[in-house]
């Protein structure tokens, strides 16, 4: 896979990746470069995430045929339960490798970004069980609209930082945990939650959410026609596909949010409407003006209102592996509505808009589609039932 779709030595995957870091960050990153493929690919590291991810995580996470969605739809629907690991999403996968990771480099402080809360929840629990200093940095908007889950890091023990600058959402807490990491650059490591910034994080974080499509294809007896999967920065879309993408008939689709739709000047489609450019040290496709300044994303779905993609994404992007649509605030919410009342399943926004794309698809009897269930809706309930009344 390295030659078409993976990234090189020199951190890039064709025209996006890249590690554009300030002098301060250089050393952090090439320690990162320098170390960390051996130790992921080490024989006791590998142990020891497994029986986590096992054990504590419950993987493998079931892949669910849909009985009833399938008969609305007239085709075989199958949900990847990643909305059922510990701590309701498939962030904790990333999470549990870079602690591992970091311990082996000799960190002893953790820092995080968080949109949704489920990344910033997922560190603050790793980060708990290996007894390590945990600092979340959250958007003011996202701590308002994700309550729940910022009540949960504060009961694992990490500090929670509010950021008020900006959209005072997940790009500017990503700002804020840059900035923290260039104060304290020795005894720090920052776990990024997605497959964006600086090389290597695109590729490693991608590793660690690969379990997700490993399991896909021995939980199915046959190749998958489609996988489905949201995507804002883009992680559970690349834990999904990444096993799949030497295979040219599996249809991989990822769904980016179009907010108030993808003409409007409140969405978060990155793909259907960025430009080329620099975001958080990666060389990828970013909202942006004529002028390169960041515009401001929007959707409802705190997980991905992010003015960028991973650069793994714009590269299969532009080679077309990977066909990317987008769904709309209204569309998501009630594709989450659909799916509860029709399976006695809640799932997150984020994932509710890779839900919502079976609708814009024409699919045979005989396709077998796998939707990434990437989270639970628990965090969402307040929004859910207030667009309900």
């Amino acid at each position: 896979m390295r030659d078409n779709y993976q990234v090189n030595d020199s951190g890039f995957y064709g025209d996006f990746g890249g590690a554009f870091v300030p002098e301060m960050l250089y050393h952090n990153i090439q320690e990162l470069k320098d170390n960390y493929s051996r130790i992921i690919c080490d024989a006791t590291f590998q142990r020891e995430l497994s029986n986590l991810l096992q054990q504590y995580v419950g993987r493998p996470t079931p892949l669910y045929f849909a009985g009833r969605l399938s008969h609305y739809y007239k085709t075989n629907i199958y949900l990847k339960r990643e909305d059922l690991c510990h701590t309701g999403a498939h962030k904790i996968n990333n999470a549990l490798g870079q602690i591992l990771l970091a311990k082996r480099l000799n960190k002893s402080r953790i820092i995080a970004e968080t949109g949704a809360g489920q990344h910033g929840v997922a560190t603050a629990t790793a980060c708990a069980l290996m007894n390590m200093t945990c600092c979340i940095y959250m958007g003011e908007k996202d701590i308002q609209r994700q309550a729940p889950n910022v009540a949960r890091m504060k009961l694992l023990g990490a500090h929670i930082v509010s950021v008020s600058s900006g959209s005072k959402t997940l790009k500017d807490a990503t700002n804020e945990a840059i900035r923290d990491w260039i104060n304290n650059p020795t005894d720090t490591h920052y776990i990024i939650g997605s497959v964006v910034g600086p090389h290597p994080y695109p590729d490693m974080v991608a590793k660690f959410q690969s379990i997700i499509s490993l399991e896909i294809k021995k939980q199915l007896n046959r190749p998958p026609t489609h996988i489905i999967a949201c995507v804002g920065g883009g992680s559970n879309a690349i834990g999904a596909f990444y096993h799949f993408l030497q295979d040219e008939e599996v249809m991989l689709i990822g769904v980016e949010a179009s907010g108030e739709g993808v003409s409007s000047n409140k969405t978060a489609a990155t793909l259907a409407r960025g430009t080329q450019g620099v975001l958080h040290a990666c060389m990828t496709k970013v909202l942006q003006t004529a002028d390169g300044q960041v515009i401001e994303p929007h959707s409802i779905s705190a997980g991905l209102d992010y003015p960028g993609i991973g650069p793994q994404h714009a590269h299969l992007h532009q080679l077309k592996r990977v066909d990317y649509g987008h769904i709309t605030d209204k569309e998501a919410l009630e594709a989450a509505h659909f799916l509860s009342r029709k399976e006695g399943i809640i799932p997150a926004l984020e994932s509710a808009h890779a839900l919502a794309y079976l609708n814009k698809m024409k699919l045979q009897r005989t396709d077998r589609v796998v939707v990434n269930l990437s989270g639970r809706g628990d965090k969402d309930l307040d929004t859910l039932t207030k667009e309900n009344k």
